[in-house]
Order: structure tokens, then C-alpha cells, then sequence
């Protein structure tokens, strides 16, 4: 009577069948291989998965032993439609593998511990296997990477590249002159896979059609081939520093702050600036201080301490992931990377439970970490999600700043009454205030402070110099004091001749008469028109007699106010309503000069 075995998808993929015949420990059995192992190894390799290539490799090395002779080997059994391969991860694809045993009296082989208890519970006559894990072997890709190797770049038809050098400071290098083949990178891709095998330290982290994330210990790969990518590619990157959080600039500052209780801190900079090890020391930094530490990272690549659980997303979601560590409560939870709308949605949502969050950033100014916060979290929450930023570049830190939130007039404006809430922005070693984020209107400004702000005389002293200047320039002119006795006087280009004199007589005479300093340059300046204001029921009208369809910017006081378009009646129109109009309405009222300036059309 004849003996059948029934391989189910692991041992396949594990190459166990073949193994077991070279040693006869499968003599006078028959193999038989359901058509749904068929089915889902195509499926997978279809998808660009390594283990639907092995296992179809395996079902080509069983053929080969049949036509030798050395087993029998059949299909059997109907192919899954689309439905059943989708729903493989329910257990649709076991149950046909399994049907086809039962139906056969077969013995029964798996290496997969959930079919191995399903099976004993249905009577079957079936044997576990533990999943083949072989002895850690060196892979050919370790034999590019050297002490100060950052990252190594391969590709079929490019010659194989590596950034090397130290942190902020890498430069790519040519590691051959011969452009590397498809075989060759084929081949080392599947070392890659059995490495993941036998590492302990090795697993995948990600695989999709044409991709796949693996990390081997520190080691972070990612393997492309079409149709994701033109070509077969391989990067493998590893940290090449680990650096204690005593290292760094502000060190001490960021001590205290770190242990006055739970913080929300924004590390940002570059890519490569070294944002990652910052916070691997940080993360040690925590732990030494008794404090407890999670990370939620994806992929999982910080160096962090066996005492630091690394926390990748939970089948598939940051926000799953987020509801287990809330359950756990860390002190604090260093994420790395927050770059999408639900990763800020994820930070500011633990935060604001009370943990401590550090999360990594990708920005190129300190100000552009926060403002990818906008948006995404309310204006008037930021301080309470992020109350640090500390911006990295080339390794150091080159800037440390302080969110706060306070109620008052923003830089720039002067009534008392237009206070509103106001984040601000300041510079922790100096404690100048850099930025502003608030309301106007609908929108949310983010506005540079200016860091010699205008002293109140110097307005008086303009008027004086711009009264004495129009007596020796025709057309439009600027003038911006710089300092309590310089200044810079910019004129249309055919009036510098003018101003200056021969041999700078004229702008000496000027300098004697003011006793100020002037810088005179040239550009083209708007022409700038007084308009005559109108107040009708509804609307506040600004008549400029000129410039229909025309671009031209309102000022009043010298500030700018909007920027509109000149309507056909040479008027600009606008409701009373608006907060636009009441402002000019108030400053007129206090005496400040309202000025039009057209906007000269691009040439």
C-alpha cells in the first residue's frame, strides 16, 4: 500500500522535503503537494517575495528527484480562486492543504506550530518540525563595509558606492570600476534571506511587491527591483557612532529639562545630520535616570539598550501600537521618525496623556519642525505637545529652542486691543524671541521677529530726512534707518546721479545738513499714490484714479496691510466689515499715513 506525504507551505519554503530525501528518510512514500501550495508560493512570488521564490525553487529541486527517481511526486487537489488566496492569513489556504491530507489518509508535515495543533485536533496523522534555523554565516555584502562606512549603495549596471567618512561629514566613494551585474545582486539577496534564517538578531521587517526592510542587527537593508524600482537595488545603512548625551553643546540645559518631568521635544535637522544617534543618548541618558523608555520606530534601527523595548507599528499601525504603550505608561517614548499627518497626530496624542515624547524630525531650519505641525495639531495646543526644539547639524547641536504660550499684541502691530494668543518662539541661550506663530484672520502666520526692532524716534526722524530729501529727489524714494545715525536712502536708478552730485558733493551736503550717514542705493521704486478714502454704507473705497487692473499694496503707517487689484473705476473696494478695513479705519483716525504702491508688472 502505497504511503502519502503531504507537505503544507513552510516546509516547502524551508527546503525540509528535499532535505529528507537526500537522507532516504522519505523511502517508499509518496509526495504530494496540494495544488493550494502552488498556489500561494506563485502568489507570493508574484508580489516580489523572497519566500514564494524559495519555494518555488524547492517544488523545481522535488520535480528534478522525481525524474531520478528518487520519489514519487504528484499534485493534487483544485486551486484556490482570488477570494481564498486573500483570506490566506485566516487560515482559507491551510484548510485546503489539510482537506487534501485528510482525504487521502496522508501523513502529514508542517512547520507551522498554529497547523500543527489544528491538525492534531482534526486526527490527523501529522509531525512538527521546528522552522530550519542554520548557522550564522557571513553574507558577501559585510565585505564593503569598513570602520567609518555610513551606507553602501548597489545597483545592477552602477558601480557599487559608499558613504563613508564621520557624522555630518560623508562623502560617496566608488568601491569598483566594474558596474555591478543582476546576478550578483540576485545572489546576494538571497544571502540576505537565509542570514535572516539563522540570525537571531535578523528578521523582516517589511515586504511588499517589489521591496522588502530587513534588519540584521544593526543593520538596516532595503532591497528594490522592478516593478517598484527600474533595476535590482541594494542599500544596506548602519549608525556608525554612538555618543553619550555629555558630548553634546547644551548638554547640561537639556539635562535639567529632561528630568524637571515629561517633555515634548522635537529633535530635528538634515537628513545624516545624526538626529537618530542624538537620540539613542538621550534614550540612555533616560535610563540612567531611572526613568522608563520605550521607543516606537519604524523600521527599528536606534541603538538603544536591551532595557529599552524598541516598538515597531502593530500590524500595520503606529496608532495600534500607541494604544498598547499608553497601557504601559513610559516615562518617556522616543519616536523616530514622525513624518506623516498621523504620526504628529499620534505624538500629540500621547503627549497630551501625559508621556514624555521625543520625537525625530526631518527639517532644514529649527522653525520648519514646528510648523509641519501645522494643520495637523491645534495652534493653541503646539506648546503643550512641543516645548522643545533642539536642531542638529552635522553631528552637533547647533540650536536649542523654547515654545511658550502668551497672550499679547504680535511684533509688529501696535494696538492694544489686536492681543491675541500668541506662540512664541524663543532662543534658549540667548532668550530672544525668533518667531511668532498666531491667527489673522483665517490664516495662521508664522512671522520672523525682527532682531533690531524700530526705536519710536526713528519714525519722527524719517519724516524730518524724507522732507529734506524731497528736495533733491524727483519721483519716489525709500528711506530705513539702521541705526541713530545711518541710514539707507534707495532712489529709481535714473536718480542716483542726481542725489549723489558730482564727485558726491550733493548726498555730502545732505550728510552735513541731517548729520546722519547715507547709504544710497538704486532699484526700481513702486510709485506710490495717496488714494482719497470713501466711506459708503457697506463698503470702505479707496480711490487711487489710476492703475485699473493693476496689482498695487496697501500700507498704512508703513505697514503692510493686503495686496489687491485696482478695479476699472481706478478704486479698491472692500467690506466695512472685515478686520482690514476697521484697522485702517483706526489708524487713519490716529493720524498714520495710508500710501498705495503699484506693483510693477514682471517684465
Amino acid at each position: 500500500m502505497v504511503q502519502y506525504l503531504v507537505p503544507d507551505t513552510s516546509v516547502v519554503i524551508d527546503g525540509r522535503v528535499s532535505a529528507r530525501v537526500k537522507t532516504g528518510g522519505l523511502s517508499g512514500k509518496r509526495v504530494v503537494v496540494p495544488e493550494a501550495v502552488v498556489a500561494e508560493l506563485e502568489a507570493q512570488a508574484n508580489h516580489g517575495r523572497e519566500t514564494g521564490i524559495k519555494g518555488l525553487e524547492e517544488l523545481r529541486r522535488l520535480s528534478e528527484l522525481a525524474k531520478a527517481g528518487k520519489i514519487e511526486l504528484e499534485y493534487v487537489g483544485t486551486r484556490p480562486d482570488l477570494d481564498q488566496i486573500k483570506l490566506a492569513g485566516g487560515g482559507e489556504i491551510d484548510a485546503m492543504i489539510r482537506d487534501v491530507a485528510l482525504e487521502l489518509g496522508a501523513s502529514f508535515l508542517t512547520s507551522d506550530s498554529i497547523q500543527y495543533r489544528v491538525a492534531q485536533a482534526m486526527g490527523l496523522d501529522v509531525e512538527y518540525v521546528r522552522p530550519q534555523r542554520d548557522e550564522v554565516k557571513s553574507i558577501s555584502l559585510e565585505k564593503y563595509f569598513t570602520a567609518d562606512t555610513l551606507s553602501i549603495h548597489l545597483k545592477e549596471g552602477a558601480v557599487p558606492m559608499a558613504k563613508r567618512g564621520k557624522v555630518g561629514d560623508f562623502s560617496l566613494v566608488k568601491l569598483d570600476d566594474k558596474p555591478m551585474r543582476e546576478r550578483e545582486l540576485r545572489e546576494m539577496s538571497r544571502e540576505i534571506y537565509e542570514r535572516v534564517k539563522a540570525d537571531p538578531e535578523g528578521y523582516i521587517e517589511m515586504e511588499k511587491n517589489g521591496a522588502a526592510i530587513i534588519q540584521l542587527g544593526p543593520v538596516r537593508i532595503a532591497i528594490a527591483k522592478p516593478p517598484f524600482s527600474d533595476g535590482l537595488e541594494i542599500t544596506a545603512v548602519r549608525p556608525v557612532a554612538r555618543v553619550g548625551l555629555d558630548t553634546y553643546r547644551h548638554a547640561d540645559v537639556l539635562k535639567s529639562r529632561l528630568q524637571e518631568g515629561q517633555r515634548g521635544i522635537l529633535i530635528a535637522g538634515p537628513p545624516g545630520s545624526g538626529k537618530s544617534t542624538f537620540a539613542a543618548g538621550v534614550a540612555e541618558f533616560l535610563l540612567k535616570c531611572s526613568r522608563v523608555v520605550k521607543t516606537l520606530e519604524s523600521p527599528r534601527d536606534l541603538q538603544v539598550p536591551n532595557e529599552i523595548t524598541q516598538y515597531a507599528p502593530l500590524e500595520g499601525s503606529m496608532e495600534a501600537s500607541a494604544e498598547i504603550l499608553l497601557l504601559v505608561r513610559p516615562d518617556y517614548t522616543i519616536y523616530d521618525e514622525v513624518r506623516k499627518t498621523k504620526d504628529f497626530l499620534v505624538f500629540a496624542d500621547m503627549r497630551l496623556a501625559g508621556v514624555g515624547m521625543i520625537g525625530v524630525v526631518h527639517a532644514n531650519k529649527p522653525i520648519d519642525a514646528l510648523q509641519r505641525l501645522l494643520g495637523r495639531v491645534e495652534l493653541g495646543m503646539i506648546p503643550q505637545v512641543v516645548d522643545t526644539v533642539v536642531f542638529i547639524e552635522k553631528g552637533e547641536v547647533t540650536k536649542l529652542m523654547e515654545v511658550e504660550f502668551v497672550v499679547k499684541v504680535p511684533d509688529g502691530m501696535v494696538e492694544a486691543d489686536l492681543a491675541r494668543p500668541v506662540i512664541v518662539v524663543r532662543d534658549f541661550e540667548t532668550r530672544a524671541v525668533e518667531y511668532e506663530m498666531y491667527t489673522y484672520g483665517d490664516q495662521i502666520v508664522v512671522m520672523a521677529v525682527s532682531k533690531a526692532p524700530k526705536k519710536p524716534i526713528w519714525k519722527l526722524a524719517s519724516r524730518e530726512i524724507e522732507k529734506e530729501l524731497a528736495q533733491h529727489v524727483k519721483g519716489p524714494f525709500e528711506v530705513e534707518m539702521l541705526t541713530d545715525s545711518s541710514m539707507v536712502v534707495t532712489v529709481p536708478e535714473k536718480e542716483a546721479a542726481r542725489v549723489i552730485g558730482k564727485s558726491g558733493r550733493n548726498i555730502e551736503q545732505i550728510e552735513r545738513t541731517l548729520g546722519m550717514r547715507i547709504d544710497v542705493r538704486t532699484r526700481d521704486i513702486p510709485q506710490i499714490i495717496v488714494p482719497r478714502v470713501e466711506e459708503t454704507t457697506r463698503h470702505l473705497v479707496l480711490w487711487v484714479g489710476e492703475g485699473a487692473g493693476e496689482s498695487a499694496e496697501v500700507f498704512i503707517g508703513g505697514d503692510l496691510v493686503f495686496t489687491a487689484t485696482i478695479g476699472r473705476r481706478g478704486d479698491i473696494r472692500m467690506a466695512k466689515s472685515t478686520e482690514m478695513s476697521k484697522q485702517i479705519l483706526r489708524r487713519l483716525k490716529k493720524g498714520d499715513r495710508l500710501e498705495v504702491r503699484l506693483i510693477a508688472p514682471a517684465e
